[in-house]
């Protein structure tokens, strides 16, 4: 397969992301007002809780079974090791840079979370119908694909939805404690008999945007707001106990496992491991096909959705994001150079170990993981908690426009490597 060629293919995915964010910024305009703030808000709720949890589990029953399970038992590893690296590369870029300190959530978040899902969706099985391609039989290798990309967007899913989760939201919890001390600062005693909690976080010159909650549902209110409680407290570390901490981390570790799209990756691994509840919504005979169906058509709706969502936000991110064009840099050279090189060094050693199956595509996989641009899942997540929406925008705008190359360049790297 030619570089221009690949170039093609390479760009398409991202084109389509770049193409449906400007159709969102334009129904963001006042011209349109059809993505007020509002409107994101109430969408991205939508996204939140039947969405992506939708396309998980859809995508898990129905592709993934306990063999392949037991078979590529070396991806959630490798998949674990993208984010470990990226993590420990954002956390020393938030330390070199000094961003202001709501935003060193989304910074390690873009650093370590890539796009595991829709984009591999699109890239690896338009390889494989190309003419020339190095992984055999189109066919085959459309199949074959497809069950990987799916394995690796429930594995990422779950990953994100736990860990980047945690990021965003303490970054939410930091910049929650920071408006209050500053409303309490600024608070006037004459003034607070017509005043309530929210009137505080409230600026007049932005109306629209401060009328966003940090909530998706009540239950994500009263997380939030017993993590600032758990924040102010744990200042006083001295009077908790040992236990007490344990058992708040334990806490705090269950809700965010009890997250919608973390529950959808769940019970797909449990329809699809468990043949008896897989025979029920899978296949032509399947008594419960209309269910799987369904929940499929609901899934489909999310890549769309969560798209246009940071084409809205991006408007306002233009014109009020608080980001470091060095930041920017930094980000970019760590997902498209030092991950890359990583991932490379990574795959090769755990293929002389022994550690893989001898298909170049599976390998292929594992390395095209670590070149991947920041998960559009962040955005959902800086929409939930009202934090860092404009410069994650702002982020993906530039991310993305560089993976278009980045992806063709690397592709193309790791094939010869496979050869």
């Amino acid at each position: 397969m030619g570089f221009f060629t690949l170039l093609e293919v390479a760009a398409m995915p991202v084109l389509q992301v770049l193409l449906i964010s400007i159709l969102g910024a334009f129904m963001a305009t006042e011209y349109l007002n059809l993505l007020h703030a509002d409107a994101r808000r109430y969408l991205n709720k939508i996204v939140f809780m039947i969405f992506t949890p939708s396309l998980i589990f859809a995508s898990l029953s129905k592709t993934v079974n306990l063999q392949d399970i037991i078979t590529w038992w070396f991806m959630p590893v490798n998949m674990g090791l993208t984010f470990l690296f990226g993590g420990i590369l954002g956390w020393i870029v938030v330390k070199i840079l000094k961003p202001e300190p709501y935003l060193e959530g989304l910074i390690i978040a873009t650093c370590s979370a890539g796009n595991l899902g829709n984009l591999l969706l699109i890239v690896v099985p338009a390889i494989c119908d190309e003419e020339g391609s190095p992984f055999g039989d189109r066919n085959i290798c459309s199949t074959v694909a497809l069950s990987y990309v799916s394995f690796s967007m429930a594995l990422g899913g779950l990953y994100i939805w736990t860990y980047t989760f945690h990021l965003v939201r303490s970054s939410a919890l930091t910049y929650k404690a920071i408006q209050e001390a500053e409303g309490s600062l600024s608070r006037k005693p004459n003034d607070d008999f017509d005043a309530n909690n929210e009137s505080y976080l409230l600026k007049a010159d932005d109306q629209d945007q401060t009328s966003i909650q940090v909530t998706s549902t009540k239950s994500i209110d009263e997380h939030i707001e017993n993590g600032v409680v758990a924040q102010s407290s744990g200042k006083a570390g001295d009077e908790m106990s040992i236990w007490g901490k344990l058992t708040d981390f334990l806490h705090e570790i269950m809700e965010e496992l009890m997250s919608p799209p973390t529950v959808g990756a769940i019970m797909g691994f449990i329809f699809g491991c468990v043949p008896f509840l897989r025979n029920l919504i899978i296949g032509k005979t399947a008594p419960l096909r209309v269910i799987q169906d369904s929940i499929q058509l609901l899934g489909d709706g999310t890549i769309p959705s969560i798209t246009l969502i940071l084409g809205g936000n991006l408007i306002k991110g233009l014109r009020s994001a608080n980001l470091k064009p060095l930041i920017i840099i930094a980000v970019i050279l760590v997902r498209y150079l030092i991950l890359p090189l990583i991932g490379i060094g990574l795959v090769k050693v755990a293929g002389n170990l022994g550690f893989l199956s001898p298909d170049p595509l599976y390998r292929y996989i594992l390395m095209l993981q670590f070149t991947l641009p920041p998960a559009t899942t962040i955005g959902t997540m800086t929409q939930l908690f009202d934090v860092g929406q404009e410069e994650c925008s702002v982020l993906f705008l530039w991310t993305y426009l560089v993976a278009a190359f980045s992806l063709t360049i690397w592709s193309t790297v790791f094939m010869w490597v496979l050869s």
